[in-house]
Order: structure tokens, then sequence, then C-alpha cells
């Protein structure tokens, strides 16, 4: 069986997550602060996932630290943190399996960034 890349999965995720994943931050980040609140926190988490998915760690390690202050000031925990991110990840996914059900070789490049993702976003997680 041919092996397929990864970065062809993480190609594509840059060009259409972003918004999807606005809208998720924004989404949860509305029920547990006030809209203009949520708004910075949805910009700032944004600007965390979009570093994760380029595959820059420096600037993904620097901006999660960010995150992770800004959230304890507003009172939120890494419980609230992993929540989002894991919603992110489920929307990811959905996405992928509606999609692009019909091209085996496309899919799997993208689970296998996925699960990239997921994997990068563990020690973040026992860092925090």
């Amino acid at each position: 069986m041919p092996t397929t890349d990864p970065a062809e999965g993480f190609s594509g995720l840059k060009e259409w997550s972003e918004p999807l994943i606005f809208d998720r931050l924004f989404f949860a980040y509305n029920e547990f602060v006030s809209e203009a609140l949520a708004r910075s926190l949805t910009r700032l988490h944004a600007r965390v996932w979009r570093a994760l998915i380029a595959g820059d760690m420096p600037s993904f390690e620097s901006l999660r630290e960010t995150l992770v202050a800004t959230l304890k000031l507003c009172n939120l925990t890494l419980d609230h943190l992993a929540e989002v991110d894991g919603e992110i990840m489920d929307e990811l996914l959905d996405v992928v399996i509606s999609r692009y059900n019909r091209s085996h070789r496309t899919a799997r490049a993208y689970h296998l960034a996925l699960i990239e993702l997921a994997g990068r976003l563990g020690p973040a997680r026992l860092a925090a």
C-alpha cells in the first residue's frame, strides 16, 4: 500500500480550517465569558491553532503560554482549554469524514495530519 504524506493534509487544513476553528472557538468562549472577551480569546486561541497547523512549534508554545495565562485571568481553567481544543479536533475530523469520504488518499492525508496535531497538543496539555 502506498504511503500518504500528512503534509498534504496540513496544506489543506491551512487552506480551509481557519474560519471553522474561529467559529468553534467563538461559540465555545461565548458560553463562558462576555461577547467582547470571547472575541479577544478567540483571536488569541485561533493564532495558537494557526501556529500548530503550520508546525511552528516555537510560536505555538509561546502563544499557548500567553493563552493559558489569559484564561487564568478570565477564571477559565485548563479543563476549559482542553474542552475547546477537543471540540475543534472533533469538528475538523467531522469535516474530513464528510467532505473527503470519496477520496481515500486525501482522507488518509488529513487523518494523518489530525493524528499529528493531536500528538502536538498532547505535550502542550502536559506542560500546561
